[in-house]
């Protein structure tokens, strides 16, 4: 891997990817991508991983798609490198993904954030699709995830003005989970990831994919895709770990069983 660092065991259960690209503020070129969807593929087959974190550095999670690749690109260019293919594989990653955002997340780097599933972030994490300011508008789930996380008011204000939102704004708005002074961003998201991984990883999986399923469905078909993955916990042996620990007033030993 030239443009991430992976630590499949940063802790117990805990998977670590770090985007390496510091001079180009982590831009997000077609080989950093292909590398960072095998790396999550990869984890995602691990029975010893139960969490997964993304991160970059304190100055930028990324700050934007590597425009040099996209610049002299006509449309059917585009269309044939497909590289939103990617993207599609990498939302497919059935364990719990946590971004530890710190500085700029912007254009491509925004929409990534967004692909995960929870996400702490530094005081000094900016969050924008700036498309709109060299010419062309988001690609890769910008106008959609981020309507739905926080409206379509500020939303279309960001996609069409290009404007950045601070860490607290995204807090506000409900982008983010947390905000924590630049020192303790990755411990915070540590923290949150221990939290996940000490649960049930059948179950977490299955939550997971049930409140995905939130964005895709009606409220009605999700209740029946919800009430599905329910009642599929309890061919785990987890599941009766856990119910007799909460009976016994004992902590529960979930085994992915």
């Amino acid at each position: 891997m030239e443009f991430i660092k992976v630590n499949p065991a940063y802790e117990t259960n805990i998977a670590l990817i770090e985007l390496n690209r510091p001079k180009e503020l982590n831009a997000l070129n077609l080989q950093l991508m292909g590398e960072l969807k095998e790396a999550l593929h990869t984890l995602d087959n691990t029975p010893n991983v139960r969490v997964i974190i993304i991160t970059g550095n304190d100055r930028a999670f990324a700050a934007g798609a590597d425009i040099k690749q996209m610049a002299g690109q006509g449309a059917i260019d585009m269309l044939n490198i497909d590289q939103f293919s990617t993207w599609d594989q990498i939302k497919k990653t059935k364990k719990p993904i946590i971004a530890a955002v710190s500085g700029f997340a912007l254009g491509g780097g925004c929409e990534l954030v967004m692909l995960c599933d929870m996400v702490v972030a530094s005081e000094t994490a900016q969050f924008g699709q700036p498309e709109i300011k060299i010419g062309t508008m988001p690609g890769a789930g910008g106008t959609q995830r981020l309507t739905r996380a926080i409206g379509k008011v500020r939303a279309m204000e960001m996609v069409l003005t290009g404007r950045f939102m601070t860490a607290a704004e995204a807090l506000a708005a409900g982008l983010v989970n947390k905000v924590v002074p630049v020192e303790l961003y990755m411990q915070e998201a540590i923290k949150l990831a221990r939290a996940v991984a000490q649960m049930s990883p059948i179950a977490v999986k299955l939550a997971k994919e049930s409140v995905l399923q939130a964005f895709n469905s009606t409220l009605e078909e999700g209740l029946v895709f919800e009430r599905k993955n329910f009642y599929l916990t309890f061919a785990s042996k987890d599941q009766k770990e856990g119910m007799s620990a909460f009976i016994e007033k004992r902590p529960p030993n979930f085994t992915g069983e």
